[in-house]
């Protein structure tokens, strides 16, 4: 009997309520910030992103959470970067891609042959965010992964692409631009881990981090050592930290720079395997990579271009200054 009322209720409804339930956000839980705002740009309104690890988590360090594992029970789809960035959580992922929709975003959009090889565990440099026009390569396959999960919001998400791919394009040009003013001899980027080879192959820096791709690896006495030298050997005017290691292998390296008569500064920290905190500009993707940039290009001795009209929203929204 309960179960015939149920169905008189129903269907004494009105359609636009039975409508906006199948109208509602799809439920996303991405492991990384930085696929988790690409993400919600793509979908806007039509989904709602979780991220898994805020700001200053390493996600080469990540073990789930009892509360990590209930958010990721209760997603519709998963989301993660994949090329075993997320390193420990790999075997959690695995096991929820049986009962829930689950995509490494990377292996799933990016040409193969755009990818840096790595002579370690990884095999594949992870950190494909650093290249702003390869991480944009994402945004298709998210959107359609979106409009499959709901087709009626195909219009929404297809302009949303389209406006986003458009700003990070231009981002790109803009980040290149202001490398390429920091003066040939100095444009050395020295980092804590080894983050930003992507960075530095799409923008022309040199790139050098004290330790590997992974955290998980040891620094020893020898790489601070051999990265003295370096920054001794190259007039390095500066050098950065990241927002998720301790500056302590830096502050190694400026010390024993400065044993050999070379004074060195921290030219700023720099985001690599997160995004800054919610709520700022810091805490989005494009954000991220626009302050890394600021910070380089005004600690190597370079000049910010202006940023170009199509960031002209995105500058505003953000107060930012638009002269770079």
């Amino acid at each position: 009997m309960a179960t015939k009322h149920a169905v008189i209720l129903l269907g004494m409804l009105p359609f636009s309520t039975l409508a906006a339930a199948d109208e509602t956000p799809l439920n996303v839980v991405a492991t990384i910030g930085m696929i988790a705002d690409v993400a919600q740009e793509v979908g806007g309104e039509c989904v709602s992103v979780q991220a898994m690890m805020g700001p200053g988590i390493d996600p080469h360090l990540f073990q789930a959470s009892a509360s990590d594992v209930s958010l990721l029970r209760g997603a519709e789809q998963i989301l993660y970067s994949g090329y075993a960035l997320e390193g420990q959580l790999g075997s959690v992922l695995e096991n929820f891609s049986s009962r829930t929709p689950t995509l490494a975003v990377a292996p799933s959009s990016i040409d193969p042959s755009s990818l840096i090889t790595a002579q370690d565990i990884y095999g594949i440099d992870p950190h494909l965010w650093m290249d702003v026009s390869l991480w944009a390569q994402t945004l298709p396959t998210l959107s359609d992964t979106f409009i499959e999960a709901r087709p009626d919001c195909a219009d929404t998400i297809e302009a949303n692409t389209e406006r986003y791919q458009t700003e990070l394009l231009a981002l790109h040009k803009w980040v290149k631009e202001s490398i390429a003013t920091i003066p040939e001899s100095q444009r050395v980027l020295v980092t804590a881990h080894d983050a930003f080879s992507y960075y530095g192959r799409a923008y022309d820096i040199d790139v050098e981090g004290i330790q590997g791709i992974s955290t998980e690896t040891e620094t020893g006495i020898a790489d601070i050592r051999n990265m003295a030298t370096s920054v001794v050997e190259r007039d390095v005017p500066a050098v950065f930290v990241e927002s998720t290691i301790n500056p302590r292998t830096v502050q190694a390296v400026i010390d024993a720079a400065k044993q050999r008569g070379h004074d060195v500064v921290v030219g700023g920290e720099l985001y690599s395997d997160a995004m800054g905190d919610d709520g700022t500009v810091d805490g989005t993707y494009m954000g991220m990579i626009y302050r890394n940039t600021q910070h380089i290009v005004n600690a190597l001795g370079g000049t910010l271009s202006p940023l170009p009209d199509e960031l002209n929203d995105w500058a505003s929204e953000w107060q930012l200054d638009q002269q770079g």
